[in-house]
């Protein structure tokens, strides 16, 4: 679990006949938040041993290159792993990597039955199911517990864009900002702990130019979990706003920066822009410009405002995932969140599943993070 971060709910939304095996999924994806921003380009992965309804062992791949949940867990486990039950997230691999086979590990530790969340959508790691059936193990895929690996899931797709997911804080009357502009901060001091070790699993973080003049933003990860590879600071800037001594230029030099600008704009400031040592893309339209980002090995983008982009983003269907900060406060007159989405009627409207709620703190005033996906 995210130190300061309080589940009001999780894996499972209705019962089904797995309920038990759903809990102790639910379990395996929290320990899989472990590797949270450390294992990336490898899945995140969490494991549970569970022998006579107890929990004797668990998991999770930490850092790239590392052990695997699975192993990480048997050892923990030690002898009780034999005839005990494993939960994982992803299917167990079965190839070499940087580690070892882990349906090697569970046939050694002779555990009787292996529970899936997901099957592995790389078909070079795939097949460790049908593997460990052919040698006389229990095996259930439940599904569901793709969770927090909708970034690795995405990589196998052939995408023409990252995966992208927008992150708000917003207020109970629907604003991001004060009239003035101003919205720092919206939300309490633990949240935005929290977006910072959001920030850290995403390939790039990025706002639209309104935003980035409006808040000074640095787009980088300063919590304590610092990301194996920083994520690249991407402001789509149609106009040319961008000044050249905006503070995100103070970090060029470890942290790249890329500037998404229309063709209208003069060369003359995309020449400065590139002087003072940033990548510029030029594209007219949003999907032009997630699909150059893509083609330059972007996968996945958190987008952390504003309320016009983010509407703009959501009206074209452009959006994956939704982490909407709701904040206990009232605003009044200010700066909405999704603005510019247009009337829609209620029967058309889309609705979309809402995959984890939880509060951002623990005393009585603290924002609360609903977590949706398309």
């Amino acid at each position: 679990m995210r130190v300061g971060f309080l589940p009001v709910s999780g894996f499972a939304l209705v019962s089904s006949p797995h309920d038990e095996d759903r809990q102790h999924l639910a379990e395996a994806q929290r320990l899989a938040l472990g590797g949270w921003g450390r294992t990336w380009p490898n899945p995140l992965v969490g494991a549970l041993v569970v022998r006579d309804g107890v929990i004797v062992g668990r998991g999770c791949h930490r850092e790239h290159g590392g052990p695997h949940a699975e192993v990480d867990a048997l050892d923990a486990a030690d002898d009780l792993a034999r005839g005990a039950t494993l939960y994982v997230t992803l299917e167990p691999c079965r190839h070499h990597g940087k580690q070892p086979p882990c349906t090697d590990a569970i046939l050694a530790a002779g555990v009787a039955r292996v529970v899936i969340g997901a099957t592995d959508p790389n078909p070079g790691a795939a097949g460790g199911a049908a593997l460990l059936r052919a040698a006389g193990v229990a095996v259930d895929v439940i599904g569901g517990a793709a969770g927090a690996n909708f970034r690795f899931a995405h990589r196998f797709r052939a995408p023409s864009r990252p995966y992208v997911a927008i992150k708000l804080a917003v207020s109970m009357d629907g604003m991001i900002a004060d009239a003035s502009g101003n919205s720092q901060w919206v939300s309490g001091e633990v949240a935005r702990d929290w977006v910072h070790w959001l920030r850290a699993g995403f390939g790039a973080i990025a706002v639209g130019a309104h935003t980035a003049i409006a808040d000074s933003a640095r787009l980088t990860v300063r919590g304590a979990l610092q990301p194996r590879i920083p994520p690249v600071r991407v402001v789509f800037d149609r106009s040319g706003l961008l000044p050249l001594n905006h503070v995100a230029f103070n970090s060029v030099a470890s942290v790249p920066l890329v500037v998404i600008l229309g063709r209208g704009v003069p060369d003359l400031h995309r020449a400065g822009l590139t002087a003072a040592g940033a990548r510029v893309i030029d594209a007219d339209t949003t999907s032009e410009a997630l699909e150059a980002l893509a083609a330059s090995g972007i996968d996945s983008v958190l987008v952390e405002g504003g309320g016009r982009f983010a509407g703009a983003l959501l009206r074209d269907g452009l959006v994956d995932r939704i982490y909407q900060i709701q904040c206990p406060r009232w605003i009044g007159e200010g700066r909405p969140a999704w603005s510019g989405l247009g009337p829609t009627a209620i029967e058309s409207s889309q609705r979309w599943r809402v995959v984890n709620v939880e509060r951002l703190g623990a005393d009585e005033q603290a924002d609360v993070l609903i977590e949706m996906e398309r």
